[in-house]
């Protein structure tokens, strides 16, 4: 952000061109360092999820579930048979993030808000205000997407067991009534996902031109520099993909504690294991089929 306030100021004010190419060189070092970091980042990000996620599916795979329950039912092992090839994922994917989401994100935060705000504060305050209502929406959203992801994961657990179940006993109807609420959870996921975006994206934009604005009339007055508002509105820019990003893992934070809770509790209920983590508050075992809302 500061090469480019610095280039576009050179440039307003007719500056040597030895400057504004060291300056472009400068920013090239800067942005290969950037994506050599994030390579580095997501490379050790994936070992740790795939590693987590083998580490799961090792536990209950070489659970003795037969000895753990005097007849094990077609429903226990369709509950098994979720737990390993799907439920797992989700669980080890967010432990790769659960700690250096917040830190790099948070980082960048502060970082870009800091220099705005040294840069200049009342044009930075002003675009920051815009952030200030996702402040409120985004948790009525998130609380409304736990519910259906948690109802998502015990009608998948049910229609898991009843496939099992008809395999050993000719089938059942369930499958067909399960697919569908399967269905309308996710597809009520989806709405209240992408309008949570919309809203998101409609402040980001609202800051931006507010930024303009402001800015173009103190650039009339001569109160600050173009390179100055250039400089704001790129910051604006840099910190919507963090706040987004920030955004994007409270949500996956509060949707994997549902998943990894039931996770805990189908454990206990299958192996008597005793699982750190069991919610004693969900039911046992966790095999009702809630209708979606």
């Amino acid at each position: 952000m500061e090469i480019q306030r610095r280039i576009v100021n050179d440039l307003t004010e007719k500056g040597a061109f030895s400057n504004i190419l060291w300056l472009a060189f400068g920013y090239a070092a800067v942005a290969l360092a950037d994506q050599i970091l994030k390579v580095l980042l997501n490379v050790y990000r994936g070992w740790v999820a795939e590693s987590t996620v083998r580490s799961l599916r090792r536990s209950i795979a070489e659970a003795d579930i037969g000895g753990a329950t005097e007849s094990p039912s077609p429903i226990d092992a369709g509950v098994e048979i979720a737990m390993i090839l799907e439920e797992a994922e989700p669980i080890g994917g967010f432990t790769a993030l659960s700690v250096s989401q917040p830190l790099l994100q948070g980082g960048i935060l502060l970082s870009v808000v800091g220099y705005m705000l040294a840069l200049q504060p009342s044009l930075a305050a002003l675009g920051l205000a815009f952030f200030l209502p996702q402040v409120l929406f985004v948790p009525l959203f998130q609380r409304s997407i736990n519910r259906r992801a948690r109802r998502r994961i015990l009608t998948k657990r049910a229609i898991s067991g009843t496939i099992a179940e008809g395999s050993a006993h000719g089938g059942t109807g369930a499958e067909a009534a399960g697919i569908q609420r399967i269905f309308a959870l996710n597809m009520g996921i989806y709405r209240l996902k992408y309008v949570m975006n919309l809203l998101m994206n409609l402040m980001h934009h609202l800051s931006v031109a507010a930024a303009l604005c402001i800015g173009g009339w103190l650039v009339l007055q001569g109160r600050t520099e173009v390179g100055t508002v250039v400089a704001i509105v790129g910051g604006l820019g840099k910190l919507n993909d963090p706040w987004g990003d920030l955004v994007d893992w409270a949500r996956e934070l509060s949707v994997v504690r549902v998943k990894y809770r039931l996770f805990a509790e189908a454990a206990n209920w299958l192996t008597g294991m005793g699982w750190p983590g069991a919610a004693p508050d969900l039911p046992s075992p966790p095999m009702p089929v809630e209708k979606a809302a």
